[in-house]
C-alpha cells in the first residue's frame, strides 16, 4: 500500500488591482515588505510561517489567461488576530483613517470575539478580531 503525502497549506494568493494599494494596506495591517514591494508585479511576505503573496491581474493573466475578477461577493477574508478587544478597536480606527471602508464597526460577536471587518483595496474583506473576556 502507499501512501499519498498530504499536502501542507502555508501560503494564500491574493491578486490586486493596485500591488501599491494594496502593499499600503497590509503594511497597516502589519506585515513587513520589503522596500520597492509596491514597485512589482509580486510580492510576497512570511509570517509565522505562513507566505501571503500578492499579484497583479497582469500576472495572474499570464498565466491563467480566461481569467476574471469575482463578482457578486468575496471568496476570501484574511483574518488577523489583534492582542485585545481594544487594539482591534485602534486598528480599525487607523484603517478607516488611512482611507479604508469600514464593512463592520467592532462590536461583540456572540461566538465570544471582539470582531471587526474592513475592505482592502480591492474590496477583499479583513478581519481583524481577539477573544473576549
Amino acid at each position: 500500500m502507499t501512501t499519498t503525502p498530504s499536502p501542507k497549506l502555508n501560503a494564500l494568493s491574493i491578486v490586486t488591482r493596485d500591488m501599491g494599494a494594496a502593499i499600503a494596506f497590509y503594511r497597516l495591517c502589519g506585515l513587513d515588505f520589503p522596500d520597492g514591494a509596491e514597485n512589482e508585479p509580486h510580492a510576497d511576505v512570511t509570517v509565522g510561517g505562513f507566505r501571503v503573496m500578492f499579484d497583479t491581474r497582469d500576472v495572474v493573466q499570464s498565466f491563467t489567461p480566461a481569467w476574471t475578477e469575482p463578482a457578486g461577493g468575496h471568496r476570501m477574508a484574511p483574518a488577523f488576530e489583534c492582542e485585545s478587544p481594544a487594539a482591534v478597536d485602534e486598528l480599525h480606527a487607523t484603517l478607516v483613517a488611512a482611507g479604508h471602508r469600514s464593512h463592520h464597526d467592532p462590536f461583540d460577536a456572540f461566538w465570544g470575539q471582539r470582531y471587526a471587518v474592513v475592505l482592502d483595496p480591492d474590496d477583499n474583506p479583513v478581519d481583524f478580531y481577539c477573544a473576549l473576556g
